[in-house]
């Protein structure tokens, strides 16, 4: 069973973060503070509005990005295949370009949650998967966790 965990607890690293464009693209990605520690290439779990989707991180020239979220790991690989929840959450919550946004570490390299500044967030978190079996699923390509 999946524990809940405030965005205001104790345990949550909170950095501030901003939307941004990256590259030629109009729509809009999420600019990851430096002091995440993450790598160009990384999967994470990021919590939009509730929802844990999978995004990958990717360096651009002024550092890394969240170019989207997706409903599972084989979308967040191919993202034109699937609805990117990041633009969602972005229009619903009325962030673009330059607006400040709130990325809370739920567990350091794995799981994030994005929220509005000054907005109480409560996340369902769920385990890491095992790596030895995740690593078997993806020389298999049967990973969609």
């Amino acid at each position: 069973m999946p524990e809940q965990l405030p965005s205001d607890h104790p345990s949550v690293q909170t950095f501030r973060a901003n939307i941004a464009r990256s590259g030629g693209t109009r729509r809009p990605c999420l600019r990851v503070p430096d002091d995440v520690t993450a790598a160009d290439g990384d999967f994470v779990r990021l919590h939009l509005g509730g929802t844990a989707y999978h995004a990958r991180l990717s360096a651009d020239a002024s550092g890394l990005v969240i170019r989207g979220a997706y409903d599972n790991k084989r979308l967040a690989r191919t993202p034109n295949n699937g609805e990117n929840r990041l633009v969602e959450w972005c229009h619903e919550h009325d962030r673009a370009d330059g607006d400040a946004v709130e990325l809370d570490e739920l567990d350091d390299g794995y799981q994030y949650g994005l929220r509005v500044p000054g907005v109480r967030q409560v996340y369902r978190i769920t385990e890491r998967p095992n790596d030895s079996l995740s690593s078997i699923a993806e020389q298999f390509g049967l990973s969609d966790e």
